[in-house]
């Protein structure tokens, strides 16, 4: 049977943003209801070593994530397993649909659905997904020991997956179509420094190859974006670490939007432009995009809301 409920303040998603609000609304006496999404514990569940967590010198991010969830869950904040498929924001109180079919009907909602791994797009790329071709060096990165892999990108989270895939890989190509990297500059040092990754600079992935019984990479083709040459590099395993791109599906023509479908908040405030309706995270921010700045906004989302509620006399 198909459940209604109702909330003060609703918080989509289970991050670091989400998780940090479900914690200051607790406390405000909000009675939140935070519904974990498709990935709960979000993008920190698919790394290994956070080393940029105050208070741990190094703590694995799912274990940091758990921690989370069950300081949330102690403070007395309702944490419900599904997924909101649509958000009506039109009026208020605020409706939310979930995928098992239940109903949240909302006076505030705190939007926390971060981002996602980008792609390239190429059809070899989708075609080798799950077999070779992988976002996620935490999840796939044990089933390529001694193996050659390929990594995409430049910024921290390519840098990130092929340090963390040298506990597996015999050797790892980087493929940057740049010349330097945009990674901090401590990983920067790390990367160029290891004896296992050779980077390989100016360069684009123009194919994935691999065989189809067993279905399987074998290399990839690229180009040398100054002279058109096309070589190819042998690999097992490919890694697409590009970047994310926020999850704002939800209210895409409903909310204004910034850089790239950013949700753009009021200067100073996680506010949207609908009243009552806050951005925190990875959903809103296009420059930092860390843990600990997106646990600050998920404090400052639920504060925003509890002031929200008490001016409007809700």
């Amino acid at each position: 049977m198909e459940e209604i409920r109702h909330t003060k303040s609703l918080i989509i998603g289970s991050g670091p943003a989400g998780y940090t609000a479900g914690v200051y609304a607790s406390r405000a006496m909000l009675e939140p209801l935070l519904v974990q999404g498709i990935e709960p514990g979000g993008q920190l569940t698919t790394t290994t070593e956070v080393e940029n967590w105050p208070g741990d010198i190094e703590v694995q991010g799912p274990d940091l994530m758990l921690r989370m969830e069950a300081h949330v869950k102690a403070i007395g904040c309702t944490i419900i397993s599904d997924i909101v498929t649509e958000l009506d924001v039109s009026a208020r109180p605020f409706v939310a649909k979930c995928d098992s079919g239940n109903m949240i009907t909302a006076d505030t909602v705190i939007l926390a659905t971060g981002a996602r791994a980008k792609w390239l797009g190429l059809p070899s790329e989708e075609y080798f997904k799950g077999f070779g071709v992988s976002a996620c060096a935490t999840c796939d990165g044990f089933f390529y020991r001694g193996q050659q892999i390929v990594v995409v990108g430049g910024g921290n989270t390519a840098v990130e997956e092929a340090l963390f895939l040298t506990n597996f890989a015999s050797k790892i190509t980087l493929v940057h179509r740049r010349d330097e990297l945009r990674a901090e500059k401590i990983l920067q040092n790390r990367l160029l420094n290891h004896p296992k990754i050779e980077p390989l600079w100016h360069n684009e992935l123009e194919k994935v190859l691999g065989i189809d019984n067993p279905k399987g990479v074998s290399g990839v083709k690229v180009r040398d974006n100054r002279t058109g040459i096309v070589g190819e590099v042998p690999c097992k395993g490919v890694f697409i670490a590009i970047g994310h791109e926020p999850a704002t599906e939800l209210v895409k023509g409903k909310v204004d939007m910034h850089h790239g479908n950013y949700v753009q908040n009021q200067p100073g405030s996680t506010c949207t432009s609908v009243p009552g309706l806050f951005a925190a995270g990875d959903v809103t921010d296009h420059i930092y995009r860390q843990a600990v700045t997106s646990a600050g906004m998920g404090c400052m989302a639920a504060l925003d809301a509890e002031k929200f509620i008490s001016e409007n006399d809700i």
